[in-house]
């Protein structure tokens, strides 16, 4: 096996938010500026509609016409990954054949949650929407949230699946993670902002961030410095980022709200959260403006 697996989506991806109006409506207009910014400033590929795209509080008609809007906007500048995830295998597929209809290059697809399937089942699932459409499947591990792992053995079968190809890996376990490196072709995106360097290093194919939404261009450079055989200064940038992605996704509050806060308070396209999701205080905005500015003037000149 090869110790660096072609990435299908590019190696910086954004786990993009979806833009809402004051009164909580879709923003496209928002969507399509946001995603520009993102593609200009060096993410590969989009990946909306997740868990930070707000996918549990969006209609499958908002889904699409959210895939759609972003399409035009970034052409074929960027790959466009769609979040088609539920609980419901029947609906999963259903989502899958709508993304592909609206213009998704590839389809994010979560262990279905809350019901907590055997591995065979999660297996079953995951095959069924592999045949469903004609798109590549990121499988999306994230076992905090869903109450489910894949397991590396389950995963090792999956790869079999010819349109089965990437991973988006939030399970926290890099031992699983390198077995399933050394013994498939699956290409393992780290879902967690802080592995980015660490799963790189290993073998990964690069990321799907959430912090990118607001420091893509930092991120990028992380993998460039490594990429350039420089891991020292890899570390430093990783690092820098370490205060903002504490801040961002480890303070208690789920990570698409810290990204719409200091989105918003740098006034670009981000809006209000969908309930049961509140928005942030006064406080934390300021925490996330400070540590963001700190970032941007420790990184100056990358």
């Amino acid at each position: 096996m090869t110790s660096r697996r072609t990435p299908p989506f590019g190696r910086a991806l954004c786990a993009m938010i979806t833009p809402f109006t004051a009164e909580g409506l879709l923003d496209l207009d928002g969507a399509q500026r946001l995603a520009d910014r993102l593609v200009s400033e060096g993410c590969d590929g989009l990946v909306l509609s997740g868990t930070t795209g707000e996918s549990p509080t969006t209609t499958d008609a908002e889904k699409s016409a959210l895939v759609r809007a972003v399409a035009e906007a970034v052409g074929d500048r960027a790959a466009i990954v769609a979040g088609i995830g539920t609980a419901d295998t029947r609906h999963t597929a259903e989502l899958a054949l709508e993304a592909e209809k609206a213009g998704a290059d590839g389809l994010l697809v979560v262990t279905p949650y809350y019901s907590r399937p055997p591995q065979d089942a999660v297996e079953a699932h995951f095959r069924a929407i592999a045949d469903t459409s004609g798109l590549p499947l990121v499988l999306y591990d994230i076992p905090g949230r869903t109450g489910t792992r894949i397991e590396p053995e389950t995963m090792l079968r999956l790869a079999e699946h010819p349109r089965i190809v990437a991973v988006k890996d939030c399970a926290y376990d890099l031992l699983g993670t390198q077995k399933v490196l050394a013994a498939t072709e699956l290409a393992y995106y780290t879902g967690c902002d802080e592995y980015v360097l660490a799963l790189y290093a290993i073998g990964g194919a690069g990321y799907i961030s959430t912090v990118a939404n607001v420091t893509p261009r930092h991120f990028r450079s992380v993998l460039e410095a490594f990429d350039s055989g420089d891991s020292g200064e890899a570390a430093r940038l990783q690092q820098l980022t370490i205060p903002l992605t504490e801040l961002m996704m480890a303070s208690g509050l789920p990570g698409t709200v810290t990204t719409k806060a200091l989105l918003g308070a740098l006034g670009l396209p981000a809006g209000p959260v969908r309930a049961p999701l509140r928005p942030a205080d006064r406080e934390t905005v300021d925490g996330l403006l400070t540590a963001y500015e700190r970032l941007v003037a420790a990184s100056a000149g990358v």
